[in-house]
C-alpha cells in the first residue's frame, strides 16, 4: 500500500511517519499537491497554520479535492482535518471544501488546548468500532464547525465548547487530535484506518 504524506513545509513529520510505517506500507513524503494524490492513501498532517498550508495547497487544490471526492482514502490530522473544510478564521486562503463548514477559534479561556481530552465516537462509525479510543492528545486553538453534523464521527468538549474530534466524508476521515501522540491506542487507530477505516 502506497501512503503519501503531503508536506506543507511547516514542521517535523517524523513521529507521524514512524507511526504509519509498517511492513505493508510504502511511505512517501511529497511537497507537490498534484503528485501527492498519486497514491493509495493520502495523509494531511497536523503541523502548521491554515493560511500557509492553504497557500502551499493552492496550485493543486482542485486536483486534490477531485481525487478525494472520487474516493481516494484520505486522513486529515489536526490542521489536515481543518484543511478539509471550506475556510478558516485562522488565516486567508481556501480549504479543500470536501466537508462543508468553517474553522473557528476555540470558545474558551485556555487557548490553545494542549494535552489529553476525551473522544466520544458517534455510534456506528466503522473506524472507531475497529479501534476504540476514548482519550487522545490535542494541540489546537481552532476547531471545525461542519454545516451538517452528520459529518461528525466523534465529539469532544473543551471548557464547554463542544466540537468534532473526528469527521468523515466517505473514504475521508479527519481527526482533530494527534493519533501519533496518543499512545498505543492512537497508533492502533492509524493502522485501523489503513486496513479497514477507508470504508464508511
Amino acid at each position: 500500500m502506497r501512503v503519501t504524506i503531503f508536506d506543507y513545509g511547516a514542521g517535523n513529520l517524523h513521529s507521524l511517519a514512524k507511526a504509519l510505517d509498517t511492513t505493508d506500507v510504502s511511505l512517501a513524503i511529497e511537497t507537490d499537491p498534484v503528485r501527492a494524490v498519486e497514491t493509495d492513501v493520502l495523509v494531511l498532517p497536523g503541523v502548521g497554520a491554515f493560511g500557509a498550508a492553504a497557500e502551499r495547497l493552492a496550485s493543486g487544490r482542485g486536483i486534490m479535492r477531485d481525487a478525494i471526492q472520487r474516493g481516494l482514502p484520505t486522513l486529515g490530522i489536526c490542521l489536515g482535518m481543518q484543511l478539509l473544510f471550506d475556510a478558516s478564521d485562522e488565516g486567508a486562503g481556501e480549504g479543500l471544501g470536501v466537508i462543508a463548514g468553517r474553522v473557528t477559534r476555540l470558545n474558551a479561556a485556555r487557548v490553545p488546548q494542549i494535552g489529553w481530552n476525551d473522544v466520544t465516537p458517534v455510534a456506528g462509525d466503522a473506524l472507531f468500532a475497529s479501534a476504540p479510543l476514548s482519550m487522545a492528545y490535542y494541540a489546537n486553538s481552532f476547531v471545525c464547525r461542519p454545516t451538517d453534523e452528520l459529518a461528525v464521527a466523534a465529539w469532544t468538549t473543551h471548557e464547554g465548547d463542544r466540537f468534532p474530534a473526528a469527521v468523515r466524508a466517505g473514504n475521508t476521515v479527519g481527526l482533530q487530535f494527534h493519533p501519533e501522540k496518543s499512545s498505543a491506542a492512537g497508533v492502533q487507530l492509524l493502522h485501523a484506518f489503513l486496513k479497514t477505516g477507508v470504508t464508511p
